[in-house]
């Protein structure tokens, strides 16, 4: 099964896939999850929301192997573009003209520079041709600062995660055109960015890289990136981001998950900025518990990839943002220490695999075992709730790490029992 995203006609393949059933465009929202929480869970699974594609959504069978990572973030963009469509027309069967009509629409609706010199210039190509090159122009990032290329290799276009945001509204029948809302957008994000940088009294370079990658990533029209240029240079307050708190939820998710990354990147996260996240909450109207996913997204991100971001490399770095994501779920666990005790010691096989995912690579069967039983446990604890979301069980892997520490009482009881069992494990040992 192949898909060249590097060439033309990609979109047009991408379709003979999901004819011909090598793709299939299905997913599992939960009932009691809204649509605007769903996709802001699912697709931040897959490194899109951070401008990193680290997994498509519908096409996980494709060989991507060659592909570069520009290609990979194209193809990721289209898919959530899709999921958006799908979500809004559940009630319809799927029609992939409506969809490219309803995509080619919104981008027409774009007349930010870019995107106005590329209609013209694909003014007679046809709705495929042109939705190509839009994509392929959304997640190009142009910049002369080269101090900031290191970031741009890696980490790409997370603004491109508006267009998805915006999309979701398109579809909801927003009346204000595209150019401006992204614009509004894209302003009041790199304000929270610039706050997130100050938060701490001092700009660290890396904090500094990261908002001249958002800057180039924004694509803006010269005038707004001299205000988001002035804003950096001066500094911020809360009284400037007014107009945040009447933006929908997905965004204003978005902006906490930015916030957040340039906060978690390189270092324990310091008073200020823990006092900064929860002034960010209350002006958002969000709870600890979106904070609480925010950083779990993060960290999630982190982890997970550090190996392949060259400024995320440093060790000690990655040291303390694991044994912060430990410390925090030894707390949460801990509220809920008795009742899981009791769950795990009726659940044998779910404990061998925890204590064995300690020192060795569970199987794919195995893996998705402890998924399945570790969310049945949690049903009935709220505030272990995010595993129930999509992409909380992704968490999983790190989790089950430090389950043992949290519950040794639960694990020698079964130890006992074992040893019971089997007496000649004890002489084993």
């Amino acid at each position: 099964m192949s898909l060249s995203p590097g060439a033309k006609g990609w979109i047009n393949k991408y379709f003979d896939l999901v004819n011909n059933k090598s793709i299939t465009l299905s997913y599992d929202q939960p009932e009691n999850v809204s649509q605007e929480t769903f996709l802001h869970a699912y697709i931040g699974e897959t490194g899109l929301i951070f401008g990193y594609p680290t997994q498509l959504i519908f096409a996980k069978g494709v060989n991507d192997k060659y592909w570069t990572t520009d290609e990979k973030l194209k193809i990721l963009v289209f898919e959530a573009q899709l999921l958006v469509y799908l979500l809004n027309n559940h009630d319809k069967p799927f029609e992939k003209d409506c969809f490219i009509n309803s995509l080619v629409a919104f981008y027409g609706k774009h007349d930010a520079t870019s995107i106005k010199k590329l209609m013209s210039f694909f003014i007679k190509k046809n709705d495929i041709e042109f939705l190509e090159s839009a994509i392929a122009k959304r997640i190009e990032i142009k910049s002369n600062v080269l101090e900031s290329n290191l970031w741009i290799n890696y980490i790409n276009n997370c603004f491109i995660f508006l267009d998805i945001i915006l999309f979701n509204d398109y579809l909801k029948k927003s009346d204000k055109p595209f150019s401006e809302n992204y614009e509004e957008l894209a302003l009041e994000a790199l304000g929270i960015i610039t706050m997130a940088a100050y938060s701490d009294g001092e700009i660290e370079k890396q904090e500094e890289y990261f908002f001249k990658v958002f800057l180039a990533s924004a694509n803006l029209q010269d005038n707004k990136k001299d205000i988001a240029t002035w804003r950096f240079n001066k500094g911020m307050k809360f009284k400037d981001l007014v107009g945040v708190a009447n933006k929908n939820w997905m965004f204003k998710h978005f902006v906490l998950d930015l916030a957040t990354l340039v906060i978690m990147s390189n270092h324990d996260t310091a008073l200020e900025e823990r006092l900064f996240l929860n002034e960010l909450l209350e002006l958002l109207d969000f709870s600890e518990n979106e904070l609480n996913r925010s950083i779990a997204l993060t960290e999630q991100f982190i982890l997970n990839n550090h190996d392949k971001i060259p400024l995320l490399k440093n060790s000690s770095s990655i040291e303390k943002i694991y044994s912060s994501f430990s410390k925090r779920w030894v707390k949460i666990l801990g509220r809920n220490k008795d009742k899981l005790a009791v769950e795990l010691k009726q659940s044998k096989e779910l404990v061998s695999l925890i204590r064995k995912s300690t020192s060795t690579e569970l199987t794919k069967e195995e893996k998705e075992l402890v998924k399945t039983q570790f969310k049945d446990i949690v049903k009935s604890m709220p505030s272990l709730a995010i595993f129930m979301l999509p992409g909380g069980t992704v968490l999983l892997p790190l989790l089950v790490k430090i389950v043992p520490d949290i519950l040794p009482s639960a694990f020698r009881d079964n130890e006992v029992e074992d040893l019971k069992q089997d007496p000649k494990k004890k002489e084993l040992n």
